[in-house]
């Protein structure tokens, strides 16, 4: 299929083409259409002019568009998720879900309105607070679940009556432009567009007078040049930036029951999971059994091309995160013990292996810094407040999680971890109506639930004298 851009409700070539490759053979397997300057104008400039009328929408009305869209990508389900699968390298089991949770976020969002707060009503006055659209909402997102992070914050922005230009990573954009490519004859012209670019357009948009708000997922530091780019418009910013996500287990875990689970928080999509476990403690008597567990599941674990049936871990997505990667596990091997992998697979594609450390120095890369990928130190403390301090010594704080046998005692350290979410018991799982943020510098704002709908909104508070 072509893969064209979205611009003001026509599907149209771009100023150049990108070529995209497959993680897991590093072959072409398609060009995606590669916006100019131009074509940003145009689509802002068409962006402004639809948002006018979509914004008088009722949410009634937008609702109607948004699940109609809903519908349109269900139906072509198996064509999205192969397509996620040949750009991403994720099992194709896994780009299923990615679709299905899409969907799921889509049709929540569908379903919300944001009715006026009645504040106050004494004194012969109301006092209400109401929400209206911000404007032009430019959505950038990263490369590890293309669709879905789109998806996830587009339906946001069109639900509470803004127009969305997205633009998504370059070496995954070809779910994006089919997403283009099936709300086009949906959506009012101009309401959603999509632009790739090799990220070049990306200060341009952020900087942008006619762009209205950012909403971003991304790492640390791209996320601040984000945020100092708007800065000259004041426009708002919201940012899903990177985490290193501790596993706290606590000396009353089960090992042999919580082992198994904590292993696969750390090895979902390749590791390539922003609320992935990064980094596990455990007491110092349970590092040897927990070790022996990750490196049996590190064995076993089949690694291979998404597309390929039993495959339970594809390669990592790009090769400057692949090249990252594989230098960090040479330089960890150097002042650590490797448990498990350590060694890319021979042939071409960006495998590695699920890869273990233990004995590592508290001042490691591997512990202090976010390795976006299936490599995973495990550390030894002989004092849970010692972990704690360790766990919050960073200036990470997206999500964490404690593992206990007594959740009493998980809930009281789980109030203590300094980060946006934390889960007891489990790790990672996200729904539509809860909010999600970060921390100190892994973001600012909240997605998803009520509040994250409320981040696309402007607030106007309103006297009115009862009659």
């Amino acid at each position: 299929m072509e893969f064209k851009l979205l611009i003001d409700g026509k599907l149209v070539d771009g100023a150049s083409r990108l070529p995209v490759v497959n993680p897991a053979t590093e072959e072409i397997v398609a060009e995606a259409s590669r916006a100019d300057a131009a074509q940003l104008e145009q689509a802002v400039s068409a962006a402004r002019i639809a948002q006018a009328g979509w914004g008088r929408l009722s949410y009634a009305e937008r609702r109607g568009y948004l699940e109609r869209l809903a519908d349109r990508i269900e139906e072509r389900g198996s064509e999205v998720a192969r397509l996620i699968t040949l750009e991403q390298g994720k099992p194709l089991s896994e780009a299923q879900g990615e679709v299905r949770l899409t969907l799921s976020a889509i049709r929540w969002c569908a379903a919300q309105v944001l009715e006026p707060e009645i504040l106050r009503e004494t004194g012969g006055e109301r006092v209400s607070d109401e929400r209206f659209p911000l404007g032009v909402v430019g959505v950038i997102t990263p490369w590890n679940f293309p669709f879905m992070l789109s998806a996830q914050k587009v339906a946001p922005a069109l639900i509470t009556g803004n127009a969305a230009i997205l633009k998504p990573a370059p070496t995954t954009p070809l779910s994006s432009l089919l997403l283009g490519e099936l709300a086009a004859d949906i959506l009012p012209p101009g309401v959603f567009q999509v632009l790739v670019d090799d990220n070049d357009l990306g200060p341009l948009m952020t900087s942008h007078p006619g762009v209205d708000m950012i909403s971003f997922t991304g790492s640390i530091p791209t996320g601040k040049r984000v945020m100092a780019s708007g800065s000259a418009t004041l426009k708002r910013v919201s940012l899903e930036l990177g985490g290193n996500d501790a596993a706290l287990i606590l000396d009353d875990a089960d090992v042999a029951e919580i082992g198994p689970k904590v292993f696969g928080a750390t090895m979902r999509n390749a590791g390539q999971v922003c609320i992935a476990v990064k980094r596990v403690y455990a007491p110092r008597p349970m590092v040897d059994p927990l070790c022996d567990i990750f490196a049996q599941l590190a064995d076993e674990m089949i690694v291979g091309d998404g597309l390929e049936q039993g495959t339970q871990m594809g390669p990592v997505q790009n090769k400057a995160q692949y090249e990252k990667v594989t230098a960090l596990i040479e330089e960890t091997r150097e002042i650590g013990t490797l448990v498990a992998g350590g060694r890319p697979p021979e042939g071409p594609g960006y495998f590695v292996r699920p890869t273990v450390f233990r004995d590592l120095p508290p001042d490691a890369r591997l512990i202090r810094e976010e390795q976006f990928g299936p490599v995973i130190p495990v550390i030894a403390y002989d004092d849970v407040e010692e972990a704690l301090a360790e766990i919050n010594g960073t200036e990470f704080g997206l999500g964490g999680s404690v593992w206990s046998s007594d959740t009493r005692r998980a809930r009281e350290i789980a109030s203590r971890v300094e980060s946006g979410t934390v889960w007891i018991n489990r790790h990672m799982g996200l729904a539509p109506d809860v909010p999600f943020g970060g921390a100190k510098q892994s973001g600012l704002g909240r997605q998803h639930g009520i509040e994250g709908l409320r981040e696309y909104t402007q607030g106007r508070v309103v006297f009115t004298p009862i009659v």
